[in-house]
């Protein structure tokens, strides 16, 4: 199989599980910047190994790919199968709290806002955590018009505050201050 089909050289591209929409359809502005974030985390997880932070990424990253799949999908049962697949439940969710709860225990508490940046793995981390804002976002968009599981978006919406957490814990690890504004 060739990595090339042109059947996108239109404008247009396939949904999983059948049907085609516009590379601008607002499903594909979702499962893109869900893709995108995947990868930034890919970035993140190659720059200055830090095991634990590292261990918690990786089934993100998993999530992620059931996640752009699932918004890539325009059949209902297709999309819980996705769900399933990644095991995204309420229990999951439990999970990305208390690996935040785990990283706030290593903080001294804020006092004020922070500037993103530090060193390049926390640098990484907080570029990961705004796309991840803006896929919240995109979600959010399309699940105005389209039935996407709710759980999706709770699942964004943690995953940006762990990544926050990450990237402070990140810093602090490395011996890097906080930059206040």
């Amino acid at each position: 199989m060739r990595i090339y089909t042109r059947t996108g050289d239109k404008g247009d591209t396939a949904l999983f599980g059948g049907g085609r929409v516009g590379k601008d359809d607002a499903r594909v502005d979702a499962y893109g910047d869900v893709d995108e974030l995947n990868a930034v985390l890919g970035m993140a997880r190659s720059i200055e190994l830090m095991p634990r932070i590292d261990e918690v990424l990786l089934p993100v990253q998993r999530d992620l790919f059931a996640i752009g799949a699932l918004l890539a999908t325009p059949d209902h049962e297709k999309m819980h199968e996705q769900l399933d697949k990644a095991r995204i439940d309420a229990g999951r969710i439990t999970q990305l709290e208390r690996a935040i709860d785990e990283g706030e225990a290593e903080l001294e508490p804020l006092k004020a806002f922070i500037l993103p940046g530090g060193t390049p793995k926390s640098a990484a981390l907080h570029v990961a955590r705004t796309v991840c804002r803006r896929a919240e976002r995109r979600v959010v968009h399309v699940a105005r018009t389209v039935e996407i599981p709710p759980l999706v978006v709770v699942y964004l919406n943690r995953l940006s505050d762990l990544l926050f957490v990450l990237a402070r814990v990140a810093n602090r690890r490395a011996g890097a201050g906080e930059v206040t504004w």
